[in-house]
């Protein structure tokens, strides 16, 4: 006989469980399976319900108690002497915790650093309930961890939610998002800028007249002619071939001298 609950609410489905465990794999046996869990459902809400208010909703919270539950009703034996809620509480509150563990951290921490943390973080609540600072070197006395382990269970503490960017700094005049760092276009230009600079010193002064005048001075084609007189045809087969030679000068191979390291200055 299975040692009866310690919960007045819990309901009486020992009959059911030694029925489900002889009946034939069918829709009979999964029925009951499902009568089962929908009877103790209430208890897993009810634990469920304890692990609110930590950043998860408690909707979300009783999908994963009611998925411990569904492998604790699937896991018990009734032959082993063993009530089922004293069974299925601990198999539930895993389901829980395992959720946190790896669902809920904002950035991702190997499993290994997340026991550091909290060895780190009980640790420094005992220490400093004993009226110790709970420094590094303390805290690896207090625990046997070493001081590099600590360190790296320390720095997880923080990792568990992000602040928002909208949050302010220390300073209080700046948000956080204002402090951060964003991609800054003129890189690309200086690159582009740099892989030209050979084949721009390799043209003809008139060639590298008419490009600055074009891509520098922003005049267009007719202006220029006018201003060398040439044609503006003439002026628009010097642009194309200047062009071309310009990039087939960047796709080979760069060579490193001082020059190419000059700065970049207007043609």
């Amino acid at each position: 006989m299975p040692e009866e609950s310690r919960y007045a609410d819990d309901p009486d489905t020992a009959a059911d469980f030694r029925r489900l465990l002889e009946l034939p794999r069918g829709i009979t046996r999964e029925r009951l399976r499902g009568e089962i869990i929908c009877a103790w459902l209430p208890m897993a809400h009810r634990l469920a319900a304890r692990y609110r208010n930590r950043g998860e909703t408690l909707e979300d919270l009783r999908q994963v108690a009611a998925i411990g539950l569904v492998n604790a009703v699937d896991r018990y034996d009734p032959a082993i002497g063993r009530a089922f809620a004293p069974f299925a509480v601990p198999t539930i509150t895993g389901e829980i915790k395992r959720h946190f563990r790896d669902r809920m951290w904002s950035v991702h921490v190997p499993r290994r650093i997340q026991n550091l943390r909290n060895v780190v973080r009980l640790a420094g609540s005992e220490l400093a309930a004993m009226g110790i600072a709970p420094a590094p070197a303390r805290i690896a006395e207090h625990t046997g961890l070493t001081e590099d382990e600590v360190r790296q269970g320390s720095e997880a503490l923080h990792g568990f939610s992000a602040l928002s960017i909208d949050a302010e700094t220390v300073a209080g005049e700046l948000l956080l998002g204002d402090r951060l760092g964003a991609v800054d276009d003129a890189f690309d230009l200086v690159l582009d800028r740099e892989a030209a600079k050979p084949g721009i010193r390799r043209l003809a002064e008139r060639e590298r007249r008419v490009l600055y005048l074009r891509f520098f001075a922003g005049m267009t084609q007719s202006a220029i002619a006018t201003e060398l007189g040439l044609s503006q045809m003439h002026v628009s087969r010097l642009i194309t071939e200047s062009c071309r030679r310009i990039r087939e000068s960047a796709t080979r191979e760069p060579s490193w001298d001082t020059e190419r390291l000059s700065p970049v200055r207007p043609l």
